[in-house]
């Protein structure tokens, strides 16, 4: 048999070819050639799998010299003969009561590997402009890839940098207070920033997930999350990562400003079609600019208020709302790891539970392991709870979302109606919880056991959230907005309950309420060009557009936005 080099080389040197197919057989025989004269130093490398996987007990070490010895043995060679070894994936795998590591090994030279974060940003020019509203991972990963085109972006936020970002969480925290332009939710990085840095996601199908990964571990991250299965980067680690990114930006031209903002769109008007020019700021002031994108993540309400002043259509869409459920860290690991729950070498466990419930979804949303609830409320008088966890996740506690999935017919019934009706239930639901703490963003919690027994606790375990617990009926205030939500959570909880013997207990305690999942709403956009089909120049994006649900998908869209407006710029 011919090797497949020889075999290229003969059919490029066929005069049968037309002109134009000989120069691409020639271009196949001399990239054939480059990848033979780079495997010529080991005999039978080019024989060799690009990638295989490992399986490691949890004694078994991950160091470099052991995962050639592993790799060698499983391919039946010398350790000498073998290219670098890089894990390019790492899995936990504790199924069927046996707790081991996946490993997924790429077999190349690691100097051939090429640089982190594909292409470079580079100095941007004055014109066009591109206003870019919000500063979270669509924001941001927008502007950076504007900066690749070389496009101009003036990024505007509401909120602060993540440094004094800081004192306004602390008062957050220890005194219940709310500045509504500087909390969990608003300021440089987005919700993301301050409530864990979760990486994994589904939307694959939607970008280049590896570009937004190893951007980030460019700039900070650590390098774990290029091969984590789940990868996560912590709330300590991430404002840095956040701060480098964007200073990253500054140095080729990209404009940031904070503390500014969007109270409307500049629209002309030209041959009946409105056409954004810029925006107005709360300061009086007038931004022109030949594109505008809206970036303003799930929480910005007000921001749907002035669309529809504007002249915006906007569309209901489903989403889903709950409590966080705390358990003891160490409950969730023997329910996850059994017997080996006490092994060094495992990290805090994670779990994740799904049932369906009448057709609605009851299912973990945003897991924290070793973390800590926290308030995210926006507004004074609202009450909003999240989860995040350090880099470390070496809390005490384990939280997670608990939430119920539901459909505009749903809140309908309970009398809400319009395209803002989600955000009307979301407001309803977040003063009930803050009237039933009690006020200072004190939460309303109940023993998971109390909760299905039908009853308000007495007493409560001990909690991550820092601004207090005042025991009560949880059960009152999600019934409070008339959409069916205890009674499916009820019954969503009695099937974990089977399923994980030990999750529903006096230990663990639900915590109200979580209701910013995702955006209640959804701002049209043309499917293919991106924009807004009413208002040309206007670019929805990202979670609060409705297109997003999570960091990287959010940074995503940001980028796919980016790319269109690159396209649309193309020779200005």
């Amino acid at each position: 048999m011919l090797h497949p080099f020889t075999y290229a080389r003969g059919i490029a040197s066929d005069r049968s070819l037309s002109r134009f197919e000989q120069p691409i057989a020639w271009l196949l025989v001399a990239r054939l050639d480059s990848r033979v004269a780079s495997t010529k130093k080991v005999p039978g490398l080019a024989d060799l799998p690009e990638e295989i996987t490992l399986e490691l007990g949890l004694d078994e070490a991950q160091d470099p010299q052991n995962l050639r010895r592993l790799v060698s043995a499983k391919l039946g060679i010398s350790a000498e003969q073998l290219p670098g070894v890089t894990v390019e994936k790492r899995s936990l795998d504790a199924r069927r009561g046996r707790v081991r590591f996946h490993l997924q090994v790429a077999l190349a030279d690691p100097e051939a590997r090429p640089a982190l974060g594909g292409a470079p940003v580079r100095e941007v020019r004055e014109q066009p402009k591109v206003i870019v509203i919000g500063d979270g991972p669509t924001g941001l990963f927008c502007a950076y890839q504007l900066a690749r085109s070389g496009i101009f972006a003036h990024v505007l936020d509401r909120g602060k940098p993540v440094q004094p970002r800081r004192h306004d969480l602390k008062a957050l925290n220890a005194r219940g207070l709310v500045d509504s332009d500087s909390n969990y939710c608003f300021g440089e990085g987005g919700a993301g920033t301050y409530s864990d840095g979760k990486l994994y996601t589904r939307s694959h199908k939607r970008g280049n997930v590896r570009d937004v990964i190893e951007l980030l571990a460019l700039h900070g991250a650590p390098e774990a999350i290029l091969s984590d299965a789940r990868p996560h980067i912590g709330s300590n680690r991430l404002p840095k990562v956040v701060t480098a990114l964007r200073e990253r930006l500054e140095a080729v031209g990209q404009r940031f400003e904070f503390g500014v903002r969007v109270v409307g769109l500049a629209i002309e008007q030209r041959n009946g079609q409105k056409r954004v020019i810029g925006v107005r700021l709360a300061d009086g002031r007038e931004i022109a600019g030949d594109a505008v994108v809206l970036a303003t993540g799930h929480s910005a309400r007000d921001v749907y208020e002035w669309l529809v002043e504007a002249g915006v259509s906007l569309e209901s869409k489903p989403f889903a709302l709950g409590v966080r459920i705390e358990h003891p860290q160490p409950l969730i690991n023997r329910l996850q790891y059994g017997s080996a729950a006490e092994h060094p070498g495992l990290p805090n466990a994670a779990y994740r539970v799904a049932e369906t419930i009448d057709g609605r979804g009851v299912f973990s949303f945003c897991m924290c392991p070793g973390g800590w609830v926290v308030p995210a409320s926006t507004m004074p008088a609202e009450l909003v709870v999240n989860g995040m966890s350090l880099s470390r996740r070496d809390s005490p506690y384990a939280n997670s979302g608990l939430v119920v999935g539901i459909e505009p017919a749903d809140w309908a019934k309970a009398g809400f109606s319009g395209p803002l009706a989600g955000v009307q239930l979301q407001r309803h639901l977040e003063r009930a919880a803050f009237t039933a703490g009690g006020g200072a963003l004190v939460a309303p919690p109940t023993r998971a056991t109390d909760f299905l027994a039908r009853r308000a606790s007495s007493t409560l375990p001990e909690s991550s959230y820092i601004p207090g617990l005042l025991a009560s009926d949880i059960g009152l205030v999600l019934d409070s907005v008339g959409v069916d939500l205890a009674r499916r959570l009820r019954a969503a909880l009695s099937r974990f309950a089977r399923s994980m013997p030990g999750y529903v207990s006096d230990e663990a305690v639900l915590i109200g309420v979580e209701s910013r999942t995702s955006s209640p709403v959804r701002v049209p956009r043309d499917p293919h060009g991106l924009a807004s089909p009413e208002i040309e120049g206007l670019y929805p994006a990202g979670e609060g557009g409705g297109y997003a649900g999570g960091i990287v998908s959010a940074a995503l869209d940001g980028m796919r936005i980016a790319d269109a407006l690159s396209q649309k710029f193309a020779g200005r």
